[in-house]
């Protein structure tokens, strides 16, 4: 691939690292293949999905599944599985890309649909499936004959995957696994042929099983009633003794939480790239009725509190698509060092994107809180008419909240985040004490005089927000050890900082490439001035609240003098409201996001 090659094959190494030490990949260096993709995607969401939203929003089966077959022929539907099954295995980024792409469709329900079939449904397969398995079931499953589902929840196991109840025995002449039990929320549940589903066998033993439709004693629920997310199929599932043949066993007994997990951790990511698709989308449909809708004389648009609405939408998207291209660019970039001709490729593969654990939930958590906020700013410019049903938003606001819960909640995902670094740091495959060995010696050098480099006081403020939060998570281990995980609160907090530290590095690496790339626009450089500001005041009001509870008594003057210096060092002083009129009157001559 051409892309930048990165030295860091793991994640969290960021938070050590100088920033722009590291080339990163962003949208500016997509390669000529994965621009076509892109445009050839956006064409077909456009002319084939957003004409038919209306439909699809009303459970038509054949309409979606039609679209879905239509996809299969274009080979859409194998990016990620192999061509001797089938597939097109394009690499991890333009499979993003096209996730991103069906997103502009405006059908979050269809996007729904294809994530699964795409995704959660098949990967398992893909990933650890005999060569039978693939075999027998890839190839239906790209060409859109076959609907993949995955089957995880259960009415009383969530994000508690692992406790999940149904049950698997081997039968008394080891041909079949017997299953009993009861699943839950099942996307594509009344449309899918072939099930993923995790089960314990004994009781005890974590596993995934290939479980097809009319299978004896496998019976599929109705269709919820949802909120939003009404053209996608939702159903319950229960099992009452369904005989498995033992052959549809996934991987290894006890193998179940590896499927899962890497299965999710795309989801993640590809999440966040769904979200960064409607969102842009949106943003023009927003700009479109802001510059149509007259008040006082003059379109809403003009007025200064919808600039600034316009600005913040604009610079949330942007920075989620800046922090989602970097992560699949590193985990691209490590999976490139495998050796495709190892027959356990595949899993080599899933232990390589297990190591962006964190990035893929901060990807998530990011890409719909980004998506959640737009919508509601969304709702807020359009008035009245984003309440009603005719106008566009209010269906996307509906559709939009159940992406803070799927692919774990965004709680979850913040303990994952803090959680694995917590390890990374315990197991010190990233070291803190190195990172801060020179802290006195950084402060008192330290200097924003004089700094001539694009960016450069943005840079050096984030350089200091790193030591900042490596000196917090440092003492909060000293404090609290390993029951640092069940500090829930603070760790969501500490999650937030790492977020917002690794996604400011990525807006600032990609804004100096796209205007080094264009040439004609600083724009991606007020985006970045903008962001950056705001973001590193949110980090020194977390770095509080983080301090007060790691030291619950009294803040000693070994910490609080340090960490006085070095919020000093984070805090720009930019004027955002200027940064932020400027970008607005940008966007309404683009008329649609450009970046």
């Amino acid at each position: 691939m051409n892309h930048p090659t990165l030295s860091i094959k793991t994640g969290g190494q960021w938070l050590v690292s100088k920033v722009g030490s590291q080339p990163i990949f962003c949208r500016e260096t997509f390669t000529q293949e994965q621009r076509q993709i892109d445009e050839m995607i956006r064409e077909f969401a456009r002319n084939q999905i957003l004409p038919n939203i209306d439909k699809i929003d009303k459970l038509d089966k054949d309409l979606s599944l039609a679209i879905i077959k239509q996809m299969g022929d274009l080979g859409l539907l194998g990016m990620d599985v192999p061509e001797n099954y089938g597939g097109t295995d394009l690499d991890k980024i333009s499979s993003t890309i096209v996730t991103e792409g069906v997103s502009t469709g405006g059908s979050p329900s269809f996007a729904c649909t294809f994530g699964v079939q795409t995704g959660i449904g098949s990967l398992g397969i893909v990933f650890f499936g005999t060569p039978h398995q693939k075999e027998k079931y890839l190839p239906k499953l790209t060409s859109g004959e076959w609907i993949a589902a995955y089957a995880l929840t259960e009415p009383t196991s969530g994000s508690d995957a692992l406790s999940a109840k149904t049950n698997a025995v081997l039968s008394e002449d080891g041909k079949y696994y017997i299953l009993n039990g009861e699943k839950q929320f099942i996307s594509n549940g009344s449309w899918a042929t072939v099930f993923t589903v995790l089960a314990q066998i004994d009781g005890n033993k974590f596993s995934a099983f290939i479980v097809e439709r009319g299978t004896e004693g496998f019976e599929i629920g109705k269709e919820e009633k949802k909120m939003g997310m009404k053209g996608s199929s939702t159903t319950s599932a229960k099992f009452t003794n369904a005989k498995v043949p033992v052959e549809n066993l996934l991987y290894e007994p006890g193998k179940g939480a590896t499927i899962a997990f890497n299965a999710l951790n795309i989801g993640r990511y590809k999440l966040a790239a769904s979200t960064i698709g409607g969102c842009k989308l949106g943003m023009e449909l927003v700009i479109k009725y802001a510059l149509e809708r007259k008040q006082f004389g003059q379109a809403i648009a003009y007025f200064d509190s919808i600039k600034s609405k316009i600005s913040d939408m604009t610079v949330r998207v942007y920075a989620s698509d800046s922090m989602l291209y970097r992560i699949v660019g590193m985990i691209q970039d490590a999976i490139d060092d495998l050796d495709e001709t190892d027959p356990d490729f595949y899993k080599q593969m899933g232990k390589a994107m297990e190591r962006f654990a964190v990035e893929a939930s901060m990807a998530k958590v990011y890409g719909s809180e980004t998506s959640d906020f737009f919508v509601d700013q969304c709702l807020q410019i359009f008035g009245g008419y984003g309440f009603i049903e005719e106008y566009p938003i209010a269906r996307a606001y509906r559709d939009d909240r159940i992406n803070r819960i799927w692919e774990g909640t965004n709680e979850i995902n913040r303990t994952i985040i803090s959680g694995y670094m917590m390890k990374k740091v315990l197991m010190e495959e990233i070291s803190l004490r190195d990172f801060l060995k020179d802290l006195d010696e950084y402060i008192k050098t330290y200097s924003s005089n004089d700094i001539t480099e694009l960016l450069g006081r943005e840079i050096k403020a984030l350089e200091s927000a790193k030591r900042l939060a490596a000196l917090l998570f440092q003492e909060a281990l000293c404090e609290f050890g390993q029951d640092l995980k069940h500090e829930q609160q603070l760790g969501e907090s500490l999650a937030d900082i790492f977020t917002y530290i690794y996604t400011a590095g990525s807006v600032t690496g990609r804004s100096k490439i796209a205007v080094q790339k264009n040439g004609h626009s600083d724009m991606p450089i007020i985006i970045a001035r903008i962001f950056c500001a705001d973001v590193l005041l949110k980090i020194k009001l977390l770095v509080n609240r983080c301090l007060n509870r790691t030291f619950s008594e009294s803040i000693p003057d070994r910490i609080s003098v340090p960490v006085k210096q070095l919020e000093e060092h984070i805090t720009l002083n930019t004027d955002i409201i200027s940064l932020k009129q400027e970008l607005a009157e940008y966007m309404y001559t683009q008329k649609s996001y450009p970046f």
